[in-house]
């Protein structure tokens, strides 16, 4: 499903992930990413959250950072992409967690959906990335000036 969604968002040339990838990042002896499975009437999987937690220095406690929310196609409107997020929302409750963050391609209708259960756009923060050789330049200089460590 996430080759499905990379697709859907038109980028499936970019998505590279394979089923061990996968795997080993979910069942690993300590997993940083984890992930629910949403399941119709015959035990089919129609969705999927792969998640993380954040961390919040100004709070003092970690949030859930989710990467992927997928329902299929045939399957949106059912209410599956609502209980995946109840759940996510259930787990930074139960851990006393202030907060449930994603990002979404701005084309994405599903805008909609986010603001019927109350989630709110943030405009204020601009995302970054390092990758490729910008990140690799950036990791040779490490060596010539090494980060204290009580920094």
């Amino acid at each position: 499903m996430v080759h499905e969604l990379a697709d859907y968002e038109r980028a499936a040339d970019q998505c590279r992930l394979t089923e061990e990838q996968l795997t080993a990042a979910l069942f690993c002896p300590a997993p940083a990413l984890f992930g629910h499975v949403a399941v119709d009437d015959r035990d089919e999987p129609v969705g999927f959250a792969l998640w993380f937690l954040n961390f919040s220095t100004w709070a003092g406690v970690h949030g859930v950072y989710l990467e992927d929310l997928y329902v299929r196609p045939d399957h949106r409107g059912t209410g599956a992409g609502r209980l995946l997020l109840a759940a996510l929302a259930e787990i930074c409750v139960e851990r006393g967690y202030e907060r449930l963050e994603w990002w979404m391609i701005n084309w994405n209708p599903a805008a909609r959906f986010y603001a019927s259960i109350g989630a709110v756009q943030l405009d204020e923060w601009v995302p970054y990335r390092l990758s490729g050789s910008a990140l690799h330049g950036l990791a040779a200089q490490s060596t010539s000036a090494p980060a204290r460590p009580d920094a």
